[in-house]
């Protein structure tokens, strides 16, 4: 006499078995989600082992393994792994956390000329301090096993990120007497503008403003251009190429321009620092 057919009951709701038919033709899943999905499709419409077995290509016995998981967790649980029991963790959480917090801290405060950790000296650092503090587990700690902890943590002791902080309580002041520098040569261009007139002959005037940062590797020693008659072209074109130098460097720019061929021109030195002095001139003598 046959033995009666097992049939295993399960109930599928709508999102799930949207979820299982996109699992089922996924192309990124791993191959066990995708299998055990189809193995719980094709069970719905053929509520078979053999059958599905066959279909799938697997034995009944993965198919009820994978029906009976999917009844005591959920359709969707049976098809990740369950957990597996393993070893214990020799590194305890404790451990763990003193190892992130030294990696927080900077290598020079504790005696190290180094400005940021190393994994290496961070490792050899905690060989030395963790059974110290009452860490055994870290007197044989790898190198490899720090960098998967700082991982975990999302900590990398080796990169720095910096911020802005104002710590000058005249920080307002000062910044208000820089604009008030740059309002004021505005002020000056436009009324040297408006003494010489502003027509198509109207002569350019005779003022030269220097701007620059109070650094002693910084020093305008000389002209570069060409002082003959008729040559302001060429002038021009000296100090394009100053320019461009200067720039290159990444700490000075310069820049100059005439008006049909005259002595007008404003130089411009600007540097990166901390620190601005402001130095003005006007109505003084010609750069060129």
């Amino acid at each position: 006499m046959a033995a009666p057919r097992r049939v295993i009951e399960l109930a599928f709701a709508e999102q799930e078995l949207v979820d299982l038919e996109r699992i089922s033709r996924s192309r990124t899943e791993s191959a066990s989600r995708v299998e055990r999905a189809r193995i719980l499709l094709t069970y719905r419409e053929t509520p078979s082992l053999y059958a599905t077995g066959r279909a799938i290509g697997v034995t009944h016995q993965t198919v009820e393994r994978c029906l009976r998981r999917a009844r005591e967790f959920g359709v969707m649980a049976a098809l990740d792994d369950s957990p597996r029991p393993g070893r214990e963790p020799v590194i305890t959480s404790e451990a763990r956390t003193f190892i992130v917090d030294l990696a927080c801290r900077k290598a020079k405060d504790l005696g190290y000329p180094h400005e940021l950790w190393t994994t290496r000296l961070l490792t050899s650092h905690v060989r030395q301090k963790g059974p110290a503090a009452g860490h055994p587990c870290l007197a044989n700690l790898a190198q490899g096993t720090l960098c998967k902890i700082l991982a975990a943590n999302e900590v990398k002791p080796h990169k720095v990120r910096y911020y802005l902080q104002r710590r000058d309580p005249e920080f307002a002041q000062k910044m208000a007497e820089v604009l008030c520098v740059y309002r004021e040569v505005a002020l000056l261009k436009q009324a040297a503008e408006a003494q010489h007139g502003q027509g198509p002959d109207a002569e350019a005037p005779a003022v030269a403003i220097i701007s620059y940062d109070e650094k002693p590797g910084i020093q305008a020693l000389a002209t570069t251009c060409c002082r003959r008659r008729g040559s302001a072209d060429n002038c021009r074109s000296a100090w394009r190429r100053r320019w461009a130098r200067e720039e290159r460097g990444g700490w000075a720019r310069f820049r100059i321009w005439g008006q049909k061929g005259r002595s007008s021109s404003e130089m411009t030195l600007a540097s990166s620092g901390i620190g601005l002095a402001r130095r003005r001139a006007a109505s003084c003598s010609p750069v060129l």
